[in-house]
């Protein structure tokens, strides 16, 4: 097989600060990790909220589908509007907006109702999105993969923990609390990033359409960025074949162990999130692919475990330490590898890559689920197995193709 290259980091034209403060990076942290668990907090509560609206079924099972599709919808049509407008405003206007939607799923009368609202939570959620490139302009070269890092590890904590949140607080006060104690956390947050966060002038003075029409001309000449965002779609994928199917294992299992378990091994992953400012610093120091090799092939065999030590949950919990570090991993590398590309576009090419990202987790979720009723605890780690054994045969065949392309390189050179 052929070695992993290395490949120089591009640099913005601009110099960035020499250095950046370490309670802003944990701000930024703190607050993408609030604002993501706005999309999870009804996944726990959806028993309640059936019982409370006198819904079921396929129609229950629209709120957490639309806040999700919302997501993807923000992450295509505002996300891009970094690039050509001030950040930190957009960043207070999208969580005033949050607020306001958390607070219609609050007061939701019906089912209608809150589905619309789940629909707008979704969408204006995307200060996560707007908040990673606004880092990785902060950061100094030398310090982009740390910081990405650190406040990627705040985005997979609040995923993790916001399950875990949501069933402690719909059990003690209801589900409807929930949604308020989020819509004050996000218009508490608007005030705080405003005082806290440096002016970041629009970097592309292009008009909405242009902006969106170049997403697909940065996708069609950015073969670097293709692959990452093909590998973190396949890695995110395994991810939640995994998470989407946890619960329904754990209640197979002879214990009959119920959704509360489930939440508590979110907070064994965390263990693994955590390590992603260490991803971060290697990431700067080495600016190579050979992280994205070690990360999946760690994801790899987070599935053997959870295959072979699946029957006792101190072996469900190693599983998911490693699986959480694995794709932490290699979304950091991932990310630190496409915000060094374009820095005149870092907010668009977020916009593919998180897409393209979260397409996979839907699909990992969708397979996964399949898995289960087939082939039970077996299908879903294969399915998760696969996809990342796939990720890696997909790094290895680009790898080859720029060993290739350096060869030709050297012998026209010659």
């Amino acid at each position: 097989m052929p070695a992993l290259p290395s490949f120089p980091m591009q640099t913005s034209s601009s110099p960035p600060p020499r250095s950046l403060r370490l309670g802003l990076v944990w701000l930024m942290a703190a607050s993408t990790g609030a604002t993501v668990a706005n999309l999870y907090y009804n996944q726990p509560l959806l028993g309640d909220i059936g019982r409370d609206l006198g819904a079921s079924g396929g129609s229950l099972g629209l709120v957490p589908t639309m806040t999700q599709v919302g997501y993807a919808a923000g992450m295509l049509l505002l996300v891009p509007l970094g690039d050509s407008h001030e950040r930190r405003r957009l960043i207070v206007v999208m969580a005033a907006l949050a607020s306001l939607a958390l607070l219609g799923a609050a007061l939701a009368p019906d089912l209608p109702w809150l589905i619309a609202a789940s629909f707008a939570v979704g969408i204006t959620s995307v200060v996560p999105q707007l908040l990673l490139p606004f880092a990785a302009q902060l950061a100094p070269d030398e310090q982009r993969g740390r910081v990405v890092g650190m406040v990627m590890s705040g985005l997979l904590i609040g995923i993790l923990l916001s399950r875990t949140v949501a069933g402690f607080v719909g059990t003690q006060l209801g589900w409807r609390a929930m949604f308020w104690v989020a819509a004050g956390l996000m218009l508490a947050q608007g005030p705080i990033l405003r005082l806290a966060l440096p002016a970041q002038p629009p970097v592309a003075t292009m008009s909405y359409p242009e902006l969106l029409r170049s997403l697909g001309r940065l996708a069609r000449t950015e073969p670097v960025l293709r692959l990452h965002s093909a590998l973190g779609a396949l890695t995110f994928g395994a991810f939640s074949a995994f998470w989407a199917t946890l619960a329904l294992y754990l209640q197979s299992m002879p214990e009959r162990h119920g959704p509360e378990v489930a939440g508590l091994f979110g907070l064994v992953g965390v263990a693994g999130a955590a390590a992603a400012p260490l991803v971060g610093r290697y990431a700067d120091v080495r600016g190579d692919r050979r992280i994205n090799a070690l990360a999946i092939g760690v994801l790899l065999a987070s599935f053997g475990v959870l295959f072979w030590l699946g029957s006792w949950l101190w072996g469900i919990a190693l599983g998911v330490v490693l699986l959480d570090l694995g794709a932490q991993a290699n979304q950091i590398s991932n990310q630190a590898r496409v915000y060094s590309l374009r820095p005149e576009a870092r907010s668009r090419m977020n916009t593919i890559y998180m897409t393209t990202y979260f397409v996979g987790g839907a699909a990992g979720a969708w397979l996964g689920t399949a898995a289960w009723t087939r082939w039970g605890w077996l299908g879903v780690c294969a399915a998760g197995g696969a996809m990342s054994a796939t990720a890696l045969g997909l790094l290895w065949a680009g790898a080859a193709r720029g060993a290739r392309a350096a060869r030709r390189a050297a012998r026209r050179g010659s």
